[in-house]
């Protein structure tokens, strides 16, 4: 508490006095913090740029003899190049759907959208599905995915109070350093973070926020990380604890942000606690005084902010990614939707992590769901809330111009999910991970099902799996290394699997 109000006091200090009053400070909340690798991991973000990959990166997979022999493979299939697929079904366009439309993609990019069955194709599939842009998960820690979820004990105050339980010690840190050897086991850590990738993208998932930069510099990563490197470049940076930046790390985000405005979100954890805790509404107003508070300010949760904060928060330019699943399970609160959208700051979701979030996207969309038909006086239909993961979220992450919407010349990025609903974007809301049928990146199809991989030749190996009761087909080797004894992550969910539990058996399961 003490170091929280000193923080507060320091922003309001004369700008001459700023560096020598930050340097006691942030000294002061190492010594009181006592950081360790697991704290360091949690709370670093990215605050700075990342190394671009070693070698040029592409959507295509990484092909060697070494697939032929892999145990279990079998043949799958990936969209020939110079050859055009149509897949048909209920399209959700930016401006509405198309009951019966066709999405025909070539080259790893979206040719056309259109309402009629293209005649020239050489591979065309009616679906039956909702056909979407694939969906964008903006708050999560993914390499913290490969707990299970926990059951707090408690109602906590903020989030201070339940990082310094000896609950969470016990279910989160400890599993944490047997699973990295106390940080300093890079092959595993790339296992864990890949293994989150697969639990996103069985759920529909495309892109996510809060990956970990441990292997930022081998490859683009299998689901594209918002905050790392995307489409070949790194457009944002993130912060976990804010009071935990030192001056360059703040000097790196501000320059990026206003003097080269290559930095177009800065995604950063604020105000997480109740609605009573001063100290976290004290954290909003601290960062409001910073350097960085502007339009690429992106908070996530501010669940102790009321009507006031959101409007400066709006006429700043700011966002808002909210986790309500999260929030009820800690502080049994959740952020005032009512208030965000009064006040005009645009809103995406979020999973946030394994321990207390939700297992998946489509998880959370049912939570924010049942939240925002109880909330007095705010209207929100299927369809917003389904911008809340495609469209909207791509424009909060700065990527509008390449994610979140299906148009001719955009990157390929889909997922397919079955209509069991009339409307299309009932079935969306509605919607678990044991109804996506197929999830497309960049044109390279991670995860369907078999007869429609089956249909779109190029033989390549895919691993089966039983997600919830039926036989799918995996694809986890883009970005994976061909030498197994590199620090990349695992080729196949198999052998992530062995590795994580060879350290930690209880590992949580991802078709559960």
């Amino acid at each position: 508490m003490q170091i929280a109000s000193h923080l507060v006091e320091a922003w309001w200090l004369p700008p001459a006095r700023h560096g020598s009053m930050l340097k006691g400070i942030f000294r002061g909340v190492d010594a009181v913090a006592g950081r360790d690798a697991f704290d360091e991991a949690y709370g670093r973000g990215v605050p700075r740029a990342v190394r671009g990959p070693v070698r040029p990166t592409t959507r295509q997979r990484i092909r060697d003899p070494l697939d032929a022999a892999l145990p279990g493979a079998i043949e799958g299939a990936e969209l020939r190049p110079n050859e055009q697929t149509a897949l048909g079904g209920s399209v959700l366009k930016s401006d509405g759907s198309l009951a019966r439309g066709w999405v025909v993609v070539e080259n790893g990019k979206i040719v056309s959208v259109r309402s009629t069955k293209p005649r020239d194709v050489q591979h065309a599939i009616n679906t039956g599905g909702v056909i979407l842009p694939g969906l964008i998960d903006l708050h999560g820690h993914p390499e913290y995915n490969v707990f299970a979820a926990w059951e707090p004990p408690n109602v906590y105050i903020n989030r201070g109070s339940w990082r310094d339980s000896d609950e969470y010690d016990q279910l989160i840190k400890k599993p944490w350093a047997a699973l990295t050897a106390g940080g300093k086991s890079m092959s595993v850590k790339t296992a864990m973070t890949r293994y989150a990738e697969v639990r996103a993208v069985v759920g529909g998932v495309t892109a996510i926020q809060g990956a970990s930069q441990d292997y930022p510099n081998k490859a683009e990563a299998l689901v594209r990380n918002v905050d790392l490197r995307v489409f070949g470049t790194q457009i944002a940076r993130s912060t976990v604890d804010f009071d935990r930046l030192d001056e360059a790390d703040i000097e790196s985000i501000r320059k990026g942000i206003f003097d080269t405005g290559t930095v177009k979100a800065h995604y950063v954890h604020l105000a997480e606690g109740q609605k009573t805790n001063q100290t976290s509404v004290n954290e909003f107003l601290k960062f409001t005084a910073a350097p960085l508070f502007g339009p690429a300010t992106v908070v996530i949760h501010g669940t102790a902010l009321t009507r006031v904060h959101f409007e400066q928060l709006a006429a700043a330019g700011g966002k808002l990614v909210w986790s309500p699943q999260s929030n009820l399970r800690l502080y049994n609160e959740t952020t005032d939707l009512g208030a965000v959208l009064a006040a005009g700051v645009p809103v995406a979701l979020g999973a946030d992590w394994m321990p207390s979030g939700s297992p998946s996207l489509l998880h959370e969309m049912k939570v924010a769901w049942q939240v925002l038909q109880q909330s007095p006086g705010v209207t929100v239909k299927p369809d917003d809330l389904v911008r809340m993961v495609t469209s909207d979220a791509a424009r909060i992450a700065g990527l509008a111009d390449k994610l979140g919407t299906l148009e001719a010349g955009r990157s390929a990025d889909l997922t397919i999910i079955q209509k069991r609903l009339d409307d299309p974007y009932d079935s969306v809301v509605a919607a678990y991970p044991s109804w996506v049928d197929l999830v497309m990146i960049g044109g390279d199809i991670i995860y369907g099902r078999p007869d429609w991989i089956a249909e779109i030749s190029t033989p390549v190996p895919y691993e089966p799996v039983t997600a919830w009761g039926r036989p799918m087909l995996l694809d986890t080797r883009f970005g994976s290394p061909e030498d197994a004894g590199t620090d990349g992550p695992p080729r196949r969910l198999k052998e992530m699997r062995a590795k994580l539990i060879a350290r930690y058996p209880a590992v949580g399961p991802i078709f559960a």
